[in-house]
């Protein structure tokens, strides 16, 4: 029966493990020196390694020749150990087996000493997924467990392991293997299984894996099976990717503000079946290299793209600014954060092309650029030099989106500029019909600001938008630039149009004495309570 290359080829000593030194050296200097914990915790992302060190230490602590701190393979224990029926190391599946009775039953065998080996061990993987009465189980066994027991828990999300637990645990980092670790090893596996492997498809396959040679192996499982004779081309067509050149026919369109040069490039794309989220992928890892080359001044080192693709980076790091890139990088993410979510996945690829290009008309992103824009069409009609500092005035408090300390209008005597435009009355403003949308949209925006917008209203006249809030908190986060453009966008995005956006706070100042708080204080006093209030 096939074997999957991953399974095939995984590690059975220290010496095989790729990667991963600094655990691998730890774990075998533990065994030579009779100095092994009785639990271990082994964290990181998929297909690093954790379970397959957590066997091969199982088979080591128990192995009648140790060969180095490695097992000799060649004993009984070992063999059994590699076949599975080895009835002194259990393997368990948290994610399956998460009940606390599951974790009573282990509690309840291992109190019996091994049959056939020097300690019971017991790999426990996806260990995030007992329940919290399971991990209250566990918990007294590892707390003085028998001597003959050592545990080994395995998991993706360290952050869900009671602190109890880890704090019984030696816990060990398992790091994303490198691309060009993960090459070799690809290259080596290929020559093993008589497979032709271009170092091109090789690098490649090693970039789409993101640290992971399980994902790695399996992707060249699949390519084997189309074919002998890996290329690049049969990688992109078997992982669903973008083919190199077409990003950078997607990169020259957006550099050069050629929207429909982009689009044409995401249809054929779409056409051939290519992942939306994938491309989306391989754009940001590609305008992240365009940002490091802008940035660093010898960045070969630190660009993560084919050496053949170095030249191109560099050429389109020189045609943009540092905040064009950032830009665009933003907008990426957002559109990378919306694919996951939305269903017209090519609309959504092809509206972030749009913004991408620009397609030569400014796109006003907050109210500081729209005051700029304001400043030089005033000074453009009204041909005057000099000009008086005029503030904004409104009946309510106004919050911009970090506008210029001061800003400047042309002087007016008697005739208004012609640019100038009267601001609306209180009686024109109508309720916001889908100010609940907006704030929806907020909230996926930033997250953090967006409570405090749970209680407000809008009102909006002409290009005013009026929000009133009883949230003092809301007020101090919108005098922040990031959260005044975050506000904007979310409007711009339900409305599709861009107001001036300004605020109001309902709530009484604690100085006020009516204020709940001033009322308080008073009531303390009358009751002859020391507050300290003056």
């Amino acid at each position: 029966m096939y074997k999957a290359l991953y399974r095939k080829y995984r590690p059975l000593t220290f010496d095989d493990v790729v990667s991963q030194a600094h655990i691998t050296q730890t774990l075998i200097n533990q065994i030579v020196n009779n100095k092994t914990a009785h639990a271990y915790l082994f964290t990181g992302s998929r297909g690093t390694g954790k379970t397959t060190c957590a066997r091969i230490f199982a088979k080591a602590v128990n192995c009648m020749h140790l060969k180095n701190g490695n097992p000799c393979l060649e004993c009984e224990i070992c063999k059994d150990a590699d076949k599975g029926v080895l009835s002194d190391i259990i393997e368990i599946d948290a994610a399956s087996n998460n009940s606390v009775n599951d974790v009573r039953d282990l509690r309840d065998g291992a109190i019996y000493t091994p049959e056939r080996c020097k300690y019971k061990i017991y790999i426990i993987d996806e260990v995030h997924m007992l329940s919290g009465e399971a991990f209250n189980a566990l918990l007294k066994i590892m707390e003085e467990p028998p001597s003959h027991i050592k545990f080994i828990l395995a998991t993706t999300e360290l952050h869900k392991v009671p602190s109890t637990i880890l704090s019984r645990c030696q816990k060990f980092d398992f790091h994303r293997i490198m691309p060009e670790d993960i090459k070799k090893r690809l290259l080596y596996v290929a020559e093993q299984e008589n497979i032709t492997l271009t170092n091109e498809a090789a690098s490649l396959i090693a970039k789409t894996a993101d640290g992971g040679m399980r994902d790695a192996l399996s992707l060249l499982d699949q390519c084997i099976a189309f074919s002998d004779n890996v290329t690049e081309d049969i990688v992109s067509n078997v992982a669903g990717i973008a083919d190199r050149s077409y990003l950078f026919d997607i990169i020259d369109a957006v550099v050069n503000k050629e929207p429909a040069k982009a689009i044409n490039v995401i249809q054929n794309l779409y056409n051939l079946s290519k992942s939306m989220q994938n491309i989306c992928d391989e754009l940001i890892a590609q305008f992240r290299n365009i940002m490091i080359a802008k940035s660093v001044q010898d960045s070969t080192s630190f660009l993560d793209c084919m050496p053949s693709e170095t030249e191109a980076i560099k050429k389109y790091a020189s045609l943009l600014t540092t905040d064009e890139i950032f830009d665009k990088l933003n907008l990426l993410q957002t559109c990378n954060e919306r694919l996951a979510k939305v269903t017209a996945k090519r609309v959504e690829m092809e509206m972030c092309m749009i913004k991408l290009c620009n397609a030569g008309q400014a796109v006003i992103s907050s109210n500081a650029d729209m005051y700029a824009k304001i400043d030089a069409l005033e000074k453009k009609v009204s041909g005057i030099a000099s000009a008086s500092a005029k503030s904004a005035s409104y009946p309510t408090q106004t919050y911009q989106n970090n506008p210029p300390a001061q800003r400047t209008y042309p002087q007016q005597q008697n005739t208004p500029s012609p640019v100038e435009k009267s601001k609306p009355a209180m009686s024109e403003f109508k309720p916001v019909s889908c100010w609940a949308e907006i704030l929806e949209t907020f909230a996926e925006i930033c997250p953090e600001a967006s409570g405090a917008l749970m209680e407000s209203s809008a009102v909006e006249a002409r290009e005013y938008m009026l929000i009133t809030t009883s949230s003092r908190f809301f007020m101090n986060l919108l005098r922040r630039e990031d959260t005044a453009a975050k506000l904007g966008e979310a409007v711009q995005r339900v409305t599709g149009r861009i107001y001036i956006i300004k605020a109001r706070c309902t709530a009484k100042d604690d100085r006020d004495p009516d204020s709940p708080l001033q009322q308080l204080l008073k009531k303390a006093q009358d009751n002859g309570i020391p507050t300290g209030a003056t």
